[in-house]
């Protein structure tokens, strides 16, 4: 009875109202500094990164065979190590090193030398034929030319005049002496640097003062040379995997010279996503000129898009693991920078310098462990 008669004047009781806390006004800034401090800061960031990306595309004659050379001699370096153990000279390795890089890269240069120049020689037969299979493309893009002289006219039409012998010579000359040059500083960098990367390491740590970054410098150095090797070790029995699929691949469907596909596909699988899609590319324009019809040729192409999409998206994850998984994401991102900023070569050396910074980035900005929500 007294819960029921306690229960009834709670219900007599007037209900109160929530109070209602008045809206604050927007306060003003204690300090102007503290809207230009920050801003000074991110203009002083910004401002560096744009004359870093300046002063990168600039000298890239000098810093991409001398980046590429270092990258690959951090990826070699533990072949070295090994080899130390057993009193062996740092100078003989990297010297063998380099010849067996040169040999392998003559091997390919002969390999790929005939077929090339014979499908030069064959140039017009080939563009003839694929246009014969590709007839079905010409009224969209008859439209395209009609809709290119209407908004960007082409010009009067000149006399043309051959040029002289002498003419031709000096182009080639300017394309022909850098690449000399960047790869004889490549290969001379390369050996020098598994020479003596014990020395310039120890002499990289000396620049910091206290112990705790000298220690934290040889931690880095040491794990981007650990993930760099695991990765390109991995990469390469991969690709050699897929480069052997596509050899008998092109085999059995009748291509001139299979195992100069499979060679191609494995080379440029090491560029994710691009590498892929120039194969594709290929082995399309080659089925156009093998095969009677564009329904066979199209064969080729997706057998090859099937197989690289097993490769990429579960059998190199798997084999690679979590450790070594890259955010495909900053892979993309990465590979349309330095692609931009250093070409092809700088389209090989994007994983390899995603990761350098990654792992950089780790050691110096440890990941928060806390569990965030969802």
């Amino acid at each position: 009875m007294e819960f029921l008669r306690a229960h009834r004047e709670r219900a007599k009781a007037p209900v109160k109202e929530p109070v209602k806390e008045p809206v604050k006004e927007p306060e003003p800034l204690e300090a102007i500094e503290d809207v230009w401090t920050p801003a000074a800061q991110i203009a002083t960031v910004g401002i560096f990164v744009l004359l870093l990306v300046v002063a990168l595309y600039l000298s890239r004659p000098i810093l991409l065979p001398v980046v590429a050379a270092m990258v690959i001699g951090t990826t070699l370096a533990p072949i070295v190590k090994a080899v130390a153990r057993h009193r062996v000279s740092p100078w003989v390795t990297a010297i063998v090193l380099g010849i067996v890089l040169i040999v392998i890269a003559a091997v390919a240069v002969t390999l790929l030398a005939g077929p090339v120049s014979e499908w030069i020689g064959k140039a017009p037969e080939i563009g003839a034929a694929i246009k014969r299979k590709l007839y079905v493309l010409d009224r969209p893009l008859a439209a395209l030319r009609e809709l290119q002289e209407v908004f960007l006219p082409s010009p009067a039409r000149t006399v043309a005049v051959e040029p002289s012998q002498l003419g031709m010579v000096t182009p080639v000359l300017s394309v022909v002496t850098p690449v000399v040059i960047e790869v004889t500083l490549f290969f001379v960098t390369l050996i020098f640097f598994l020479a003596t990367q014990f020395d310039f390491r120890r002499y990289m740590a000396s620049f910091f003062t206290s112990r705790n970054a000298k220690l934290r410098f040889i931690r880095i150095t040491n794990d981007i040379e650990e993930h760099l090797g695991s990765y390109v070790a991995v990469v390469t029995i991969i690709n050699f995997g897929l480069g052997v699929v596509v050899a008998i691949g092109a085999w059995l469907f009748g291509f001139p010279s299979p195992i100069i596909f499979g060679v191609l596909a494995a080379v440029l699988n090491y560029v994710p996503y691009i590498g892929a899609a120039c194969m594709t590319l290929i082995l399309l324009g080659v089925g156009l000129v093998t095969f009677p019809s564009l329904g066979m040729a199209l064969i080729p192409p997706a057998a090859f898009v099937v197989v690289a999409t097993i490769e990429g998206q579960f059998i190199t994850p798997t084999v690679l693991g979590h450790r070594l998984t890259l955010n495909p994401l900053v892979v993309l991102l990465a590979l349309a920078f330095w692609a931009w900023l250093w070409g092809p070569m700088g389209a090989f050396l994007a994983v390899p310098l995603t990761i350098v910074g990654l792992v950089s980035l780790h050691h110096l900005f440890p990941p928060d462990e806390s569990k965030l929500p969802d």
